[in-house]
């Protein structure tokens, strides 16, 4: 996935700081990743070649650990981060389906973000939600019982829920500031 603007700064920066606050030593490769996914939301491929040439170590040996355990992201989270479970109940119920439904509509296969980094998918095991099988998180948000159709309409909303959340905060703020000039007004008056 390409960078966005001004990313690549921004990883350098938090790659040059975590350099310096580690030991350049292999013993300290795992913390350091951590470290950089704690600041950045991911693994870039750059922070990984930057942590390699500051270890003295060849970049598939880090790429190599990154992508050994499974709490390293190699793709930056989507806004939307959707989490199918695939827990024995939501499996059972229709969890893979549910994935390959979003798979489909997103174009993207799980463990990656759309080209417009709106939507992330990962599968994740047992979120503890059974009775709602199958469960997906939508930025921690619980959906249950999805099925192909409600993963249409979760897309939906979730896409068209900025536009409808931004005309609701407009006209809140329009209507406190109408309250707030007449507030003022009456306290002038008053002094």
């Amino acid at each position: 996935m390409e960078l966005a603007a001004g990313e690549k700064e921004e990883i350098l920066k938090h790659v040059g700081a975590v350099l310096e606050e580690f030991k350049t030593t292999r013993e300290s490769l795992v913390p350091m990743l951590q470290a950089v996914q704690k600041k950045v939301g991911y693994l870039p491929e750059l922070a990984m070649e930057k942590i390699a040439e500051g270890l003295d170590i060849p970049a598939v040996d880090v790429y190599g650990l990154a992508t050994f355990y499974n709490q390293f992201r190699l793709n930056p989270p989507g806004r939307y981060q959707v989490k199918v479970c695939m827990g024995t109940a939501c499996y059972m119920i229709g969890g893979k389906v549910a994935l390959e439904s979003f798979e489909r509509r997103l174009d993207i296969q799980e463990g990656e973000t759309t080209p417009d980094r709106e939507f992330s998918l990962e599968r994740v095991a047992c979120v503890g939600c059974c009775s709602m099988a199958p469960v997906v998180l939508i930025n921690d948000m619980v959906e249950g019982r999805v099925t192909p159709t409600r993963v249409d309409g979760l897309l939906l909303e979730y896409k068209d829920g900025e536009e409808k959340i931004s005309e609701e905060n407009k006209e809140e703020a329009r209507t406190k500031g109408a309250d707030n000039s007449s507030s003022n007004e009456e306290g002038e008056r008053s002094a």
